[in-house]
Order: C-alpha cells, then sequence, then structure tokens
C-alpha cells in the first residue's frame, strides 16, 4: 500500500473522528437542553437528521482562497454554527440555512425558508406569504389598531417587470388558535427602503450580474418576508421557545460581528497603494469576506438561487 493511500486513509479517519466528536457533543448539549424543558422540537423534525446533513453540506464549503471549512474554521466555531442550526430547528437539506466561513470562523445564516420555519415553530402561523408590488398596480391597505393588512392587490399583466418594482409586502396568515381576532397582518416596503436594506449585503446588490439583479422580484420577497419573521419572532414572550428567540437573534448578531472582525483584519494586512489613472480610482474588492454567499444561490437550485 502507497504512502498516499496511507494518508488519504488517516486523512477521512481524523475526518470521521472529528465529525463525531462535534456532532456528539451538540447533541450531548441538546439532550441536556430537552430534558431541562428548555427547548421542543416540532415531531418531524430530527436534530440526529439535521446535523448529518449539515455535515455532509459542510464537506464541499470553502473559503474565498478555496480551502475546505472543515480544515480552516476551529471546532468550536463549527459546534457554535452547528448547535444555533439545530435550536432553531433547521435543516441545509432543505435550503432552510447554509454555512458561511469568515477566517478561521464558520457562521451560519438563514434563508428566508429557515425564518419562515422558525416562526411556525410558535404554532399561531398557517402561512407567510409575500407579493411584489409593480407600477401601475394598485394596493389598498388598511391599518387597524396598529396593524397593517391588505385589502386588496390588483395588477394587469403587462405591469409585470422587474425594473418598474416599486415596493413589496410579506403577509402573516394567522391559524385559528392564534391569541389576537388578526387573521392576518402585513409588512409594506417600499423600493427605496428595501434598497436601503440591500447595502448591508455582501453580495455586491447593484452589479448587473448580482442575485439581487438577476432575481430581483426573489430578493425583494425575500427581504419582506425575512423583516416580518424576525418582527414576529421578536414579539414572542412564550417561555418554551425562548431559546429559539435567543439562537434566531445570536446567530444574525453573530454573523455581523464575525464579518466585521473579518473586514477589520483583512484591511489591516493590505498595503494601501494610491493610483491615478484618468482620475478613475481601482478599489480591490475587501467586501467579498466569502464566496459562499455568492455559490449557494448557484449550488442549491439549477434554476435560480434559494434564498
Amino acid at each position: 500500500m502507497s504512502n498516499e493511500i496511507v494518508k488519504k486513509e488517516e486523512k477521512q479517519l481524523q475526518v470521521v473522528k472529528e465529525e463525531r466528536n462535534i456532532t456528539d457533543n451538540v447533541l450531548n448539549k441538546i439532550h441536556q437542553f430537552q430534558s431541562n424543558g428548555q427547548i421542543y422540537f416540532p415531531e418531524n423534525y430530527s436534530p440526529e437528521n439535521a446535523l448529518k446533513s449539515a455535515w455532509l453540506k459542510l464537506q464541499e464549503v470553502k473559503d474565498k482562497n478555496g480551502k475546505l471549512a472543515l480544515e480552516v474554521c476551529t471546532q468550536p466555531s463549527i459546534a457554535n454554527a452547528l448547535l444555533n442550526m439545530v435550536i432553531q430547528g433547521l435543516n441545509p437539506m432543505k435550503n432552510q440555512c447554509y454555512f458561511i466561513p469568515y477566517g478561521n470562523q464558520l457562521t451560519l445564516m438563514r434563508s428566508y425558508f429557515g425564518s419562515i420555519a422558525v416562526a411556525k415553530q410558535f404554532g399561531e402561523i398557517k402561512d407567510i406569504t409575500a407579493e411584489v408590488i409593480y407600477e401601475g398596480d394598485k394596493v389598498e391597505t388598511e391599518i387597524k389598531r396598529g396593524k397593517t393588512i391588505i385589502v386588496s392587490h390588483k395588477r394587469s399583466f403587462e405591469n409585470i417587470d422587474k425594473s418598474k418594482i416599486i415596493g413589496a409586502y410579506a403577509t402573516i396568515l394567522y391559524n385559528e388558535n392564534h391569541a389576537s381576532d388578526f387573521i392576518e397582518e402585513s409588512i409594506v416596503m417600499t423600493i427605496d427602503q428595501i434598497k436601503t436594506s440591500w447595502k448591508k449585503s455582501k453580495l455586491n446588490p447593484d452589479g448587473k450580474d448580482s442575485t439581487h439583479s438577476l432575481y430581483t422580484e426573489d430578493m425583494c420577497k425575500r427581504t419582506v418576508i425575512n423583516k416580518i419573521c424576525k418582527y414576529y419572532i421578536n414579539t414572542k414572550d412564550d417561555s418554551n421557545l425562548n431559546m429559539i428567540k435567543q439562537a434566531f437573534e445570536t446567530s444574525d448578531e453573530e454573523l455581523k460581528e464575525t464579518e466585521v472582525a473579518y473586514e477589520i483584519e483583512e484591511n489591516a494586512n493590505k498595503e494601501l497603494i494610491d493610483i491615478k489613472t484618468e482620475e478613475t480610482e481601482i478599489v480591490e474588492d475587501t467586501e467579498n469576506a466569502s464566496d459562499e454567499e455568492n455559490k449557494v444561490s448557484e449550488t442549491n437550485t439549477s434554476e435560480g438561487p434559494a434564498f
């Protein structure tokens, strides 16, 4: 048996050992939370299956230098990302979340499918829908005790043009056992408000070939859905689901903090060179901390991005 084969087998065994160590630690923590009555999962959610799916996904996740996340990211950051995923009841195989490495830190990012899945765990929501508003559409809204209700939305077929989107809205449809007398409620955002939120993105939303430009309608829906889910979850005070709320917020904050820390480190390691050519400024792209954010929309589906 050649040395190369031996080294390959040893590496595979090391990967299996690391998987068992990390996933076992995460599962032990989850079982501890369950035994203490701190967390409950939907009947159709299996933490074990979600962790197996996540680990399979992680075999393919690479940083911006093409190195595998499992090789460059610290074990505590991997375990923390997996723990946040399981607490929120997410599964990467359902495109509810994906993993992004920033330097040696692995972070978890939810898709809007994931935000909807978390919101539904509170047991009051039947469905969450979203729609864009094109120029020429007739949208009638009503405010009832501070809640926005979409009374009607009329559109002509010829209005459908992604270059003429003027806004979007998301609507929560409640179950009959919902605490209040509202059957539904919505949030409405203008296209200016939506684009302002896009400016925080690392996906270069203004680029001609960016996900935001190619799939403008879907990205508008993603923005309003994430906003209404976050609003809904933040208003819940069910003590049985507090851990889900904390994980929901923590994963967002950790992602932002890791991005900032990574950018500061990257910029500190770069020498600034002042080059003037016909008054055109050449700036090296340090905004995209990881190519994984761009790749996720290409790898999850052949028809379009997984939002």
